[in-house]
């Protein structure tokens, strides 16, 4: 391959063979595999490298989240109930894990940066813009691409159109996971993962809490079940839970005062912060997709094909690609990472002059195995499809519930344990198309899900991967005895 250096000729601009945009996760496995497979390869950021998922969802969230799952945990088993959560213990492991640099609320990056550096992985600073066929500028510098420009932009927070909503300032995902100020009433605005997550966190260290929803039950996308018990749990924590309302107005006492969100029901809430969290949209703007000859779909993100290229561009020889967030297939970290893998596996095959294995560079399993924590306490674990979008698909379709404490291990690991678990099983095929977890500790289940449904393993065969007792794991005997095999 080309060496990584400039070229020879002083009036053409910096060139590698892929250029990815975008630090995070993602941006950072397409990189690391393409680097793998031979390419030189730059990747461009314009904010941390280690992206949003490091510093402020993902890694943060779950830090803060961790104590009081553990002291939950402690205070539910006999002989050690004694646990209490530290308010600013949490804040302080929270800033541990993000690397905050002393008292400020400035972030170090400097541990990506030098893995990037080690790797052999250029870093150009700034922000980016395509500009032609493997074609960039980075703050206005021109820099190419010899094979590929891979864009793994993510997404940022959706701001709906409520007014004064933007006039007031509120937080974002951002402001909630790294704040050092625990308030004392906050609202919040949506309920999803972020919403029911970062909600039971601030209501554990201390604020009363408020949750604004307008559908009729939170985490919409998953079980039913799953959110009936997110929100009883949230309830028991003290969370007013507010479901099937509208947030019609939002207005704030002066730059820092106390924020006023009236509702739909002629109610109003009032609190210190107000967190908006209704979902996510992704980073295109200024990007230069559809100026590359990209296409968008109406909410803004990239149109790809199954192998990532983007719809629109040199289908005969493509050289543009999205992973992750930027495509909208399954916003997941995880998933994003998967996708990146292959595609720097397909660049990298396709320089050598070779097409790539499909069955393991193409990510047929996005939307059909894809697995999902929601790490409130009880944890919801899912992966692949719900009752409602099997049946929307047109399976033949069994449910098989059942309590998680039919599994001996559920009550060692709580007394009293509170939990459910669902297998959704596709009748004519004889496997499992879908299943969900709800209860203490049941996100380590969700790995062997996610094999059945991709692997599609027959439940005849299942039967015989026998779990270890007494663990949780026993959950699936339990439900393939209730299935009937």
């Amino acid at each position: 391959m080309a060496p990584d250096n400039q070229p020879s000729t002083p009036d053409l601009p910096p060139e590698w063979d892929v250029i990815v945009i975008g630090a995070g996760p993602v941006g950072e496995n397409a990189a690391d595999r393409a680097h793998k497979a031979g390419l030189t390869v730059a990747i461009v950021e314009k904010h941390l490298v280690g992206g949003e998922c490091s510093f402020y969802a993902c890694s943060p969230s779950k830090a803060l989240l961790r104590p009081i799952h553990a002291t939950r945990a402690s205070q539910r088993v006999q002989g050690s109930e004694g646990a209490h959560v530290d308010p600013q213990g949490v804040l302080a492991r929270r800033d541990s894990w993000v690397n905050r640099i002393g008292t400020s609320d400035a972030f170090d990056d400097s541990g990506q940066v030098s893995w990037l550096d080690h790797v052999g992985i250029t870093l150009l600073r700034g922000e980016a813009r395509l500009t032609g066929e493997l074609a960039i500028e980075v703050d206005g510098k021109p820099y190419r691409a010899r094979r590929a420009v891979v864009l793994a932009t993510g997404t940022a927070p959706a701001m709906p159109p409520i007014p004064g909503l933007r006039e007031a300032n509120p937080w974002t995902n951002r402001e909630a996971t790294t704040s050092r100020r625990i308030p004392d009433r906050l609202a919040v605005l949506g309920g999803g993962v972020v919403a029911c997550e970062l909600a039971q966190v601030y209501a554990a260290i201390g604020s009363k809490v408020t949750i604004v929803e307008l559908a009729d039950g939170l985490l919409g996308r998953n079980e039913e079940f799953a959110g009936e018990a997110v929100a009883a749990a949230l309830e028991r924590d003290g969370v007013d839970v507010r479901l099937g309302t509208r947030a019609e107005s939002v207005s704030r006492l002066g730059p820092t005062g106390e924020v006023t969100v009236e509702l739909s029901d002629g109610t109003s809430v009032t609190a210190d912060e107000l967190l908006v969290a209704v979902g996510r949209a992704p980073a295109t703007d200024g990007l230069g997709v559809e100026d590359a000859g990209g296409k968008l779909d109406d909410a803004g993100y990239v149109r790809v094909t199954e192998r990532m290229e983007v719809e629109g561009v040199s289908p005969d020889k493509p050289w543009l690609y999205a992973v992750g967030d930027v495509n909208g297939l399954a916003l997941l970290t995880h998933m994003g990472k998967y996708q990146a893998r292959a595609v720097g596996d397909l660049l990298g095959a396709r320089a050598a002059g070779r097409e790539p294995d499909p069955l393991t560079t193409v990510p047929w399993a996005v939307g059909a195995g894809s697995p999902q924590v929601v790490f409130t306490d009880p944890e919801v674990a899912a992966a692949g499809l719900t009752e409602a979008e099997a049946r929307e698909r047109g399976i033949a379709v069994r449910v098989v519930d059942l309590p998680m404490d039919s599994a001996a291990g559920a009550g060692l690991q709580a007394e009293g344990y509170q939990g459910q678990a669902r297998i959704v099983v596709d009748e004519d095929a004889g496997v499992i198309v879908g299943a969900t977890f709800v209860g203490q500790d049941v996100a380590e289940l969700v790995h062997a899900a996610t094999v059945a449904i991709v692997g599609k393993v027959p439940l005849t065969t299942l039967w015989h991967a026998v779990p270890s007792y007494p663990t949780m794991s026993e959950i699936w005997l339990r439900l393939l005895e209730e299935y009937g095999v």
